[in-house]
């Protein structure tokens, strides 16, 4: 995927998010984002749609065996949350001092 047509998101790693969809669906629970797939757009997220995975036994596993591990679901299920409203919510992008910052529309505060 070229830089040109790359899609942006305003969920990043370590960002603070709530499942407002499926089966894992919390509003009051905020969670931490381990890794944006942006060419899917994808999120995984930690504790949020567990897998079973079953693996062989390799050098690196020596026992092999069944393994639980978060799997990704599509970035439109979860919405970021805001710590100081205590809620999910929405975000605009402005320009402060030439550098891009997220800003709640709830609170007002920017997004650490």
């Amino acid at each position: 995927m070229s830089n040109r047509f790359k899609p942006k998101y305003n969920i990043k790693k370590g960002d603070s998010v709530v499942v407002i969809a499926g089966n894992d669906k919390d509003l009051k629970k905020p969670r931490t984002v381990l890794e944006v797939i942006i060419e899917d757009g994808r999120v995984v997220i930690e504790g949020v749609n567990i897998i079973t995975k079953h693996t062989k036994p390799s050098a690196r596993n020596t026992k092999g065996g069944i393994v639980k591990r978060e799997a990704p679901i599509h970035i439109s299920n979860v919405m970021l949350w805001d710590a100081k409203a205590g809620s999910p919510a929405k975000i605009q992008r402005t320009r402060v001092d030439g550098k891009l910052v997220r800003i709640s529309k709830k609170s007002g505060e920017a997004i650490k």
